[in-house]
């Protein structure tokens, strides 16, 4: 007797996945391993089929600084739990020596300062993240390699059987946990050519620097990859639009603002090194972004609803910050006026940032 087959589609997501990953995707650019392993590790959640008396996930995150690994978590914590500081993020630089395990795990009753020595690690602080419909806490521990021994026998525990022991004999339920661990290891080796050249580096200074044992209980090992400058454009916009949202946000005059082409190649001309990726970019926005537009705030030349033009100044060298709004059109029209002449608007680099007329040249050439 034959019996009829219906072939199912093992590739389809659920629609809370897919929502779930488009969101982490106009958070992160690149780093498409990472994102694949962490909308996997969330579908199996959601299914409910991650294994018992386990973490949910143990992820390495393995690359040079400036790349993402961090902010892939946070990006999830602010998706999944509306703030992406609901991560309980562990410094192994501050646990270098055996003796400082007790910042994380708390002293053991008798020892000097066991009543005001607090455990970083409880099981209050996973339930914070905690909703009604998502059970879920993420830990995280920055720059593993730099773990002293007490520190690594501790995740090996953590790692096998989901629980932390105390110091004051408390246990820790970790099943509902996600560990994320990072690493900068293999970042002195080169990072150009292909990109099998640059994972298979990465996972051999890991297999030397780790244990069997701590790679054995490893779900995945995620090699990040150094930013080019397509996607350090796309980082730009992404960080661009989370200034303009804490303007938007802040209780003071909300305006809004853009940046010109020729303003945003200054920019990523100033933010742009290899050695530290997107955080080089991120202090260039400091410094000729929000910082000038903080002085704009705190002097009292933007008012509410004002739209401000960022452009880039052959003239001056600079970044120029100028006013579209009604109350500016006499400002704006003063192309054939001096430098010297015109409206100081902020600072830059604790230099005058001047209005300068919108139909200046654009383009990146003089000195800065």
């Amino acid at each position: 007797m034959c019996t009829q087959q219906v072939i199912l589609d093992s590739t389809l997501r659920s629609s809370q996945t897919l929502e779930f990953e488009e969101a982490l995707r106009a958070k992160i650019v690149s780093q498409e391993e990472a994102l694949q392993a962490m909308v996997d590790l969330y579908q199996v959640f959601s299914a409910s089929l991650n294994p018992p008396g386990r973490p949910v996930g143990s992820l390495l995150f393995l690359g040079p600084t400036g790349c993402g690994k961090t902010r892939v978590v946070e990006a999830a914590a602010e998706i999944l739990f509306g703030d992406s500081q609901a991560v309980i993020k562990v410094n192994c630089g501050e646990f270098q020596h055996s003796h400082e395990i007790s910042k994380l795990i708390g002293s053991p009753p008798g020892y000097l300062g066991h009543r005001e020595t607090h455990p970083m690690i409880t099981q209050e602080a996973l339930a914070a993240s905690h909703t009604d419909k998502l059970k879920l806490s993420f830990l995280l521990f920055d720059e593993i390699e730099k773990a002293n021994d007490a520190l690594w026998q501790l995740l090996l525990g953590m790692l096998d059987k989901a629980t932390l022991t105390l110091g004051d004999n408390r246990r820790v339920d970790l099943s509902q946990t996600v560990i994320f661990m990072t690493s900068n290891l293999g970042k002195d080796k080169p990072t150009t050519g292909l990109d099998e050249k640059v994972e298979r580096t990465a996972m051999e200074a890991a297999r030397r620097t780790f244990s069997p044992e701590f790679m054995n209980r490893l779900d995945k090992l995620v090699v990040f990859h150094s930013l080019s400058p397509e996607q350090l454009e796309k980082v730009l916009q992404i960080e661009l639009n989370q200034v303009q949202r804490r303007v938007l946000e802040t209780d003071k005059r909300r305006f809004l603002f853009h940046v010109t082409d020729a303003g945003r190649q200054f920019i990523l001309q100033e933010g742009s090194d290899r050695r530290y990726g997107a955080r080089h970019l991120k202090r260039a926005i400091d410094r000729h972004v929000i910082s000038p537009l903080a002085n704009l705030l705190a002097t009292e030349q933007v008012k509410m609803g004002d739209t401000l033009c960022i452009d880039w100044d052959t003239r001056v060298g600079r970044l120029v910050f100028w006013k579209e709004s009604p109350e500016a059109a006499a400002v704006l029209n003063v192309s054939k006026r001096t430098p010297s002449q015109l409206q100081v608007a902020g600072t830059a680099g604790g230099r005058n940032a001047e209005i300068p007329s919108p139909a200046r040249a654009r383009g990146v050439g003089n000195n800065k």
